[in-house]
């Protein structure tokens, strides 16, 4: 099955890319050759920009304040499970201390660094970052890949609290979806109402089915149109009947 995830709000979105970016940075940043490791301070840069652009860490001392004080409610139910909620608390206790010891904006850090901000003014025009352009950059590139490796962890470590946070209020997102099985009649899903408001959609569907979906999604309807691999318009439509699962995301 492959899982197509769409938010229904911005703050969603965000979480989302920037959970993405993580994900791939800890991919990169572990690895021991250059091209890897430029990849890293790409991602860490676009990391930085989206941290950048939003209130993120008020919106997530919020939130996980919010899901603290649900958990709490929870304490003398007999159908929860004591030790699986006290951690879950530990865990928000402590992502949330993190996300106030932040000091000052998100990413300080790396806009103190004059080498830093000006290899990433340097990245955003294409082809950029050529030795020729950024000789000291080009220097650090040829070091041993131990050397950095710590510079990544260095520069990657401030940004801890934030991911932390992300996963947390992600987690408990996906772990509260409602999940229905539902038929795309030849290619076409519409649901209409509001019964089943949502922050965010999950879509399960067999990975041998040669299309993707496209969902547009509003409090009074949801549409879900299969466009086939192949497509050359989007009024193309893949023609075949069948199942798939569909999950509703609330915080």
């Amino acid at each position: 099955m492959i899982c197509y995830e769409l938010p229904l709000n911005e703050k969603i979105r965000m979480l989302l890319r920037l959970e993405d970016l993580f994900n791939k940075i800890d991919f990169f940043a572990v690895r021991e050759t250059a091209f890897d490791h430029h990849t890293a301070l790409t991602l860490l840069f676009e990391i930085l920009d989206i941290t950048s652009r939003s209130d993120l860490k008020s919106d997530l001392l919020q939130e996980l304040d919010k899901q603290r004080a649900i958990l709490e409610s929870l304490r003398q139910n007999p159908q929860v499970s004591e030790a699986v909620l006290e951690r879950l608390l530990l865990d928000i206790k402590s992502a949330f201390r993190g996300l106030l010891d932040i000091p000052g904006r998100i990413g300080s850090h790396l806009r103190d660094n004059e080498w830093l901000m000006n290899i990433k003014q340097r990245m955003g025009i294409p082809g950029g970052a050529c030795e020729f352009d950024l000789p000291g950059y080009h220097y650090w590139l040829q070091t041993r890949s131990e050397v950095r490796q710590t510079d990544l962890e260095k520069w990657i470590e401030p940004f801890m609290p934030i991911r932390n946070g992300i996963d947390i209020v992600l987690n408990m997102l996906r772990n509260s979806g409602k999940t229905f099985n539902h038929v795309a009649t030849q290619g076409l899903f519409q649901q209409a109402g509001s019964e089943h408001q949502a922050h965010l959609l999950r879509l399960h569907i067999d990975d041998n089915l040669p299309c993707v979906p496209e969902i547009s999604a509003n409090k009074y309807a949801l549409n879900i149109r299969f466009l086939p691999l192949e497509a050359t318009h989007k009024t193309s439509v893949y023609e075949e009947d069948f199942s798939f699962e569909l999950t509703f995301c609330r915080l």
